[in-house]
């Protein structure tokens, strides 16, 4: 962990910078500021890669195979960036009974996947007993593959709809977590993050548990010796110091989540993962863009900026247009807050590239943008594709993206402990011969019927499986 922070030193200062890429001193709020506004892109990426090389050498970067099991859409939240959720009444509205679950991972180790990613909506329909009852009819029929499922907000509602045992919410939560750990329950993903401060999170995110509730539930999992990754969903109404005191919370409480369980075998945040607001489909995304109004000044203020505070105290009457316009990010809006998420979250292991949000190229960049993971072969997505973005690789090419960014590409497991590394003529994209045959195929998106699938923007059909979607 880095030793001091330094408010007082330049941050521009390459000196200083070489103390943070050696972890011998932390970026503060200030500086992280200045970092953004004042450092060209390609001079903040290659110090985030320094530091990214530091952590985990010049030669390896990873993936996972896995899947995500989005087992239902029913949801009481009413985000206004989801496109995904269901009342329950619309002829949409799904719940997957056990056997397609068990259904979908047995496709997934067909193809030599090691975990899942089970997350939905919160359908308060469903008793404890069948997320129970799922969770040991999963690690009976699979006891090799990790189960990393339930976010913090489902876990929120858990306890909302189990009313277990205690007098604090972690207490409560303690109790359904241990539960569920029982059963089978591996890790936790960080879904429901978007953006912590209270100002833009009321307004984005109606129903859904605030930060303090968030973060609670991630350290009650620290204490029960469960890892969890940490997530941001950035470029809509948030202010870019908004983004920072993102990143400070999760600093300050993995901080916490070290110091108070590792000595015990506790967990922490293994990773963090940041994308750009995907406006297709959604209620937030029918709002405007920023300066493309007729009576904007190009050089206005954006009202999420205006609002914004580090400390995350921005109150939202600072701008009568708070929430009303969105501003979206693109691929160098993207790779920026990559970057600086990197040289700011010291204390957390990995960063991975969001290829699925901006597709396999800027994924690949992005390795060379602090990102040291580029996440999983996308056998199935059901939520960032309701917002009309769905990207689509298999193995061998993401394998490839790797290897031509110039590195050597490894599947890993949810520890980030190594299982193969690519090396020889026998890796998954060094043995196709001809890439002509690795032909598109859809992606599968639960609930679309046979003529319904929507056709992915980039499509690889994943050559090992035998599955058909």
């Amino acid at each position: 962990m880095p030793a001091h922070l330094r408010d007082d030193l330049d941050i521009l200062d390459p000196a200083v910078l070489t103390d943070v890429v050696a972890g011998e001193l932390r970026v503060s709020p200030r500086q992280a500021m200045r970092l953004y506004h004042e450092m060209a892109i390609q001079e903040l990426g290659r110090w985030a890669d320094a530091r990214t090389r530091h952590l985990h050498g010049d030669r390896i970067r990873t993936y996972v195979i896995d899947r995500n099991i989005n087992y239902t859409n029913v949801c009481t939240a009413k985000c206004t960036f989801c496109a995904f959720r269901r009342d329950g009444h619309e002829d949409d509205a799904y719940t997957l009974d056990e056997d397609q679950v068990l259904e979908k991972i047995a496709e997934l180790a067909g193809i030599g996947g090691t975990q899942i990613l089970m997350q939905g909506g919160m359908n308060r329909d469903l008793p404890l007993s069948w997320y129970l009852d799922l969770l040991n009819s999963i690690k009976e029929s699979f006891p090799d593959i990790h189960v990393h499922a339930f976010s913090p907000p489902e876990f929120i509602e858990f306890v909302e709809f189990f009313d277990p045992p205690g007098g604090t919410l972690e207490a409560r939560l303690r109790s359904v977590m241990r539960q569920m750990q029982a059963a089978g329950l591996d890790s936790i993903p960080g879904g429901g993050g978007e953006i912590f401060a209270p100002a833009v999170r009321r307004k984005i995110g109606l129903g859904k548990c605030d930060a303090q509730a968030w973060l609670t539930t991630m350290r009650v999992a620290h204490e029960l010796g469960m890892n969890t990754s940490a997530t941001m969903m950035f470029g809509h109404i948030e202010g870019i110091a908004d983004r920072i005191h993102h990143f400070e919370l999760i600093r300050q409480w993995q901080d916490r989540s070290i110091a108070d369980f590792s000595a015990a075998g506790g967990g922490r945040y293994k990773a963090f993962i940041s994308w750009p607001f995907q406006r297709e489909n959604t209620p937030l995304g029918r709002c405007r863009e920023w300066g493309q109004g007729p009576d904007q000044d190009p050089g206005d203020d954006f009202p999420g900026d205006v609002v914004a505070r580090l400390d995350g105290t921005g109150l939202k009457s600072a701008h009568a247009d708070f929430g009303r316009y969105v501003r979206m990010a693109g691929a160098a809006e993207y790779l920026r807050t990559q970057a600086l998420s990197r040289l700011y979250l010291d204390n957390v292991y990995s960063i991975g590239a969001s290829w699925v949000t901006m597709g396999p190229s800027i994924g690949q960049v992005g390795l060379h943008y602090g990102a040291n993971d580029m996440g999983s072969v996308m056998m199935e997505e059901n939520v960032v594709s309701a917002a009309g973005t769905t990207h689509c690789l298999n193995e061998p090419m993401l394998c490839r993206l790797i290897r031509d960014a110039g590195f050597l590409p490894a599947q890993r497991d949810n520890e980030y402990n190594l299982l193969r590394l690519h090396a020889f003529d026998d890796a998954p994209d060094l043995s196709v011969t001809d890439w002509s045959t690795v032909r598109a195929q859809r992606l599968h998106i639960e609930g679309a019927g046979p003529q319904e699938q929507p056709v992915p923007t980039v499509e690889i059909t994943t050559e090992r499986a035998t599955v058909s979607y």
